[in-house]
């Protein structure tokens, strides 16, 4: 299988580049691009790839202009910290949108859905977007959670949550009413059952609900101090390197 990469942030690309040698070690990397200018010429000059990893937000635009000015008929993995392009991205053959930042796990459930729908992208023929939508878009995340406590089952809806966190190395609940219950998922499960829109991976610990966050404050070493309209166990801080995804979180609603 032969992969580009287009990406203007050369740590993405990087780790982007070694998640796929450990789940397709067989891949080629064919190239690594930066820019929309040298896409286009690129796929232009070259042969078109197996498959392409894109970045939406480019070194000289949005990512979309490379299909005005040339044909792309492989499929696409759009890895990206926004989410508001996901349905212009779907019509440009995409198979998955991801956003940053992106796991391991993340990627391979990418590889997975490439090889379920091969067949697909065998055909001339672009099936109905609808049909697409319907079966690769991401859901819109999980409305409520289970949990059992004294002695009683209940349903938590997942707006009524403040924040996930790790408590003596399990997962808790914390709710807007500082109700506190205990789930039996990891907090990378449960991140997997979430909008990313409404829940941020602040840290290895948190998962905070955009609607709990109060403030956030510049502290020591480019970290952010991030503040909820709750109490939090502990002081959340988010680090330099996860500090601007975590700003554009807060701001590309």
């Amino acid at each position: 299988m032969n992969i580009i990469i287009i990406e203007d942030e050369l740590k993405a690309a990087r780790s982007l580049q070694n998640i796929i040698s450990e789940i397709k070690p067989q891949a080629k990397i064919t190239a690594q691009l930066q820019s929309v200018e040298s896409s286009v010429r690129y796929l232009s000059e070259q042969q078109q790839p197996d498959l392409i990893f894109m970045d939406i937000q480019l070194a000289d635009g949005l990512c979309f202009e490379i299909f005005k000015s040339v044909k792309v008929s492989c499929p696409i993995i759009f890895c990206t910290a926004f989410d508001e392009y996901s349905l212009e991205a779907f019509k440009a053959n995409s198979v998955d949108y991801i956003l940053k930042p992106f796991s391991k796990n993340d990627i391979a459930e990418a590889f997975k859905k490439v090889d379920e729908l091969k067949n697909f992208f065998q055909q001339s023929v672009m099936p109905d977007i609808n049909s697409l939508l319907s079966q690769i878009a991401p859901p819109a995340g999980k409305k409520s959670f289970l949990v059992f406590k004294h002695n009683k089952y209940i349903t938590i809806a997942t707006d009524t949550i403040a924040f996930f966190y790790i408590r003596n190395e399990g997962t808790s609940i914390m709710c807007f009413d500082q109700q506190e219950y205990s789930i039996n998922q990891s907090l990378d499960q449960v991140a997997g059952l979430l909008s990313p829109a409404q829940f941020f991976r602040l840290n290895r610990q948190y998962l905070i609900n955009f609607s709990a966050v109060k403030e956030v404050e510049h502290y020591f070493m480019r970290k952010l101090y991030v503040k909820l309209v709750i109490p939090t166990p502990d002081k959340l801080l988010v680090n330099k390197e996860k500090s601007p995804l975590f700003l554009n979180w807060l701001e590309n609603r």
